[in-house]
């Protein structure tokens, strides 16, 4: 019996021996990532590897079944998960299962000057894609903010490289935790939507790397973000999408990018240079109109059949295509054939928390004279809320933005829970068509009574709390087109003034993902700048208008007194939007508020800028030492202290300028900031540790970053022109 035992334990023991050497490397998860990929590339044929870079759908690719690789699938969202789309059409697929939290637009999120907000934001958002069984979630996007015109600057981080840099790079990090990948767009200089599937981009070596290139950098050397999008402009002549200086020399080569080159829809336009440039996944293509007019054409986009069709003749190398095939299997390993990561969530009381968290920390108060805000409860009996942002949805619309948020609380409603119903009384006063990407569809409502009707309300009201601004419609804050006028669309600016001349107690409440003009402002003693708030949008804005929240949103971007004032509108239309054909980049490094600084033009309010409930009060500017070498960390501190009676925040900031530089330099960059929370009464030391090399700019004629050595001083304000204190140092 017992050697019956010994031998059949033997015999279970070799089979289990058997069994272990038989599992293909790539299925064996002790093995390297690299071993795995390796394994699986040697077993495809040249059809199957070129069926995993190109669509299967609008939103899918095929994987390679035969060897059990999964196909990978993606969706729109980098401020939620858009509901789900048809296999091959851009009609909604009508499931019942696909609604989401809606987040605060990226701009919201650049306001609140919080990267562990950032962190936060990036997990929640990466746990319903997750749950929603995504492989990739097309965002962030972190195009810099160059004209207050761009159609879809409420989905980037402002104006300031480093801004978003510390933004971007925990958002990242916090989306891939999940086994999702974050797919950082639009590589690169995608500043403007008019014209953007052809206009080429002329700009200075310095602009591109000092301002256009950060983020994106910090996003792939810093997140280790593990996919990046093409954009869909020409660069110096090239498309994006496959450019060999943008792909193969800066990303892939510079920056050691190891993931996956994508498509924007349709960006591709060349299956060689698609091959050779750096391209490795095509996602929609606009090849003879196929998108448009030819069912199921994905076999016919470039990086299909007429890439197999070179490389069976020889014309491309299959070098080429083994890189591509490596980098999609290195996608897979990370996110839909890793078994360990988890399953996600979906539409949580957490993340509507911290949807909520997100919007109370953005929004920025702007003006508030008198101390107009706070709003205490039983201060007012007819408070009158006039304007149609107060009661539309801001979710849907937009171009792939659009969401289906499971909840949408609107402003309205938020000040109806905190005042009660019996003291809000709600005109629209202005109207706008309905949602749609294109075309602009007409307003149907009489504008005529509408204002009439609001008018009336202002004059009995005791307060009008005004909600104006833009929307997602076509022209307005919307993917494909950008806005075509610097004021306010659909009468609001008129409707101001006239409520203006029946009550004085009014405040404007602008929610938008751009900057507007502010004829009134001189007249308005209040004004407030949203942003699309998502899911908690009402209970978010409710709140810091009462004064449960204290507002501690900073601009990410100047708000300029006029369009001219903008330093890419100031020359003209060959720099915006350009001539037809190229888009000429002339105020080169002087982008946002460096304009307004270099050119002493005043912006009405500048970068950085943004209110609070509380006074803070910044002591003396310190550094440990007065010279520095250009390797070592410069460390300063001050003492921060709020003197008001209400808990706060406020963003410290940080600034550099050069005195004697060799090169035109800004008169000041930001280069540190840090979020502080004070008790009232309460102070705290705040430190930053800046490297001296974070003080060089890019010289065009070594190719390199260069520290001159020089005095810098550092300047530590509330805002771009908010400054409190000043210290110089040398660098040798």
């Amino acid at each position: 019996m017992n050697k019956f035992f010994f031998l059949l334990m033997m015999h279970c023991c070799a089979c289990i021996m058997v069994a272990q050497t038989s599992l293909p490397v790539y299925l064996d998860e002790t093995e390297s990532i690299e071993e795995r990929i390796g394994d699986i590339l040697s077993r495809m044929t040249l059809e199957e590897k070129v069926d995993m870079i190109h669509a299967q759908s609008k939103f899918s690719t095929k994987g390679c079944p035969r060897l059990g690789i999964p196909e990978l699938w993606m969706s729109d969202g980098p401020h939620g998960v858009r509901m789900e789309i048809a296999w091959d059409s851009w009609k909604h697929a009508g499931w019942t299962n696909d609604s989401c939290t809606a987040f605060p637009a990226l701009t919201c999120l650049a306001a609140t000057f919080n990267p562990e907000l950032a962190w936060k934001y990036g997990k929640a958002v990466g746990e319903e894609a997750r749950f929603r069984k995504k492989d990739v979630l097309l965002g962030p996007g972190v195009n810099i903010y160059r004209v207050p015109l761009n159609g879809r600057n409420f989905e980037y981080m402002g104006e300031d490289p480093y801004l978003a840099s510390r933004m971007v790079v925990p958002y990242i990090q916090g989306v891939q935790s999940n086994g999702v990948a974050a797919c950082l767009k639009h590589f690169a200089l995608n500043n403007q939507e008019s014209n953007r599937k052809q206009v080429n981009v002329e700009v200075s070596d310095r602009a591109l790397r000092e301002i256009y290139l950060p983020a994106f950098k910090a996003g792939v050397e810093e997140g280790k973000v593990w996919m990046v999008m093409g954009a869909y402009n020409k660069f110096r002549g090239k498309f994006c999408s496959h450019h060999e200086f943008l792909l193969q020399k800066i990303l892939k080569g510079e920056w050691q990018f190891d993931g996956v080159v994508v498509t924007d829809w349709g960006s591709a336009h060349d299956t060689r240079e698609a091959a050779l440039y750096g391209l490795d996944m095509e996602m929609g293509t606009g090849t003879d109109g196929l998108t448009k007019n030819t069912p199921l054409a994905y076999q016919d986009y470039y990086l299909a059949k007429p890439y197999l069709k070179m490389l069976r003749s020889g014309e491309l190398p299959l070098s080429s295509l083994d890189d591509k095939v490596k980098r999609v299997l290195r996608l897979c390993l990370r996110t839909n054939m890793d078994r360990r990561r988890p399953y996600g969530s979906l539409a949580t009381q957490e993340h509507a928390d911290i949807a909520c968290q997100i919007a109370e920390e953005g929004i920025v108060l702007l003006k508030n004279d008198n101390h107009f805000f706070p709003i205490k409860r039983g201060k007012y009996k007819k408070i009158a809320v006039i304007g149609q942002n107060a009661v539309r949805s801001l979710t849907v619309g937009g171009g792939s933005s659009e969401l289906k948020a499971k909840k949408e609380i609107s402003p309205l409603e938020g000040l109806m829970s905190i005042y009660g119903k019996k003291n809000i009384y709600f005109s629209m006063g202005y109207t706008s068509g309905p949602s749609k990407f294109h075309p602009q569809l007409p307003a149907v409502d009489k504008a005529d009574s509408l204002r009439y009707a609001a008018i009336a309300l202002a004059k009995d009201a005791d307060i009008v709390l005004f909600f104006g601004g833009l929307n997602k419609n076509y022209k307005q804050d919307c993917e494909g087109v950008d806005r075509t006028s610097y004021g306010l669309p659909y009468g609001q600016d008129q409707l101001i003034r006239e409520i203006l001349k029946v009550n004085k107690n009014v405040a404007v409440v602008l929610i938008s993902g751009n900057a507007v003009s502010m004829p009134w402002i001189d007249d308005i003693p209040a004004v407030v700048q949203s942003w699309y708030l998502g899911s908690e949008s009402g209970n978010a804005m409710g709140r810091v208008i009462a004064g449960d929240v204290n507002p501690s949103g900073k601009l990410p971007f100047s708000i300029p007194v006029r369009l001219e004032d903008n330093g890419a509108c100031s020359f003209g239309a060959s720099s915006y939007p350009g001539d037809g054909t190229n888009v000429y980049y002339k105020e080169d490094i002087l982008v946002g508020y460096r304009w307004h600084d270099t050119q002493k033009i005043p912006a009405l309010f500048p970068f950085g800028h943004g209110l609070s409930y509380t006074e803070f009060a910044y002591g003396e500017l310190k550094t440990d030492k007065k010279i520095y070498d250009k390797d070592e960390n410069i460390v300063l501190s001050l003492k921060l202290t709020n003197r008001g009676k209400c808990g706060g925040a406020e963003s410290v900031q940080i600034y550099a300028g050069q005195s004697h530089p060799s090169v035109l330099r800004p008169i000041k960059e930001l280069k540190a900031f840090k979020k502080v929370f004070l008790l009232p009464g309460e102070s705290k030391n705040v430190t930053f540790s800046i490297p001296a090399k974070e003080l060089a700019f890019y010289d065009e004629i070594s190719k390199m970053w260069i520290v001159e050595s020089d005095c810098f001083t550092f300047f530590c304000g509330a805002s771009s022109t908010d400054i409190h204190d000043t210290v110089s140092v040398n660098i040798r």
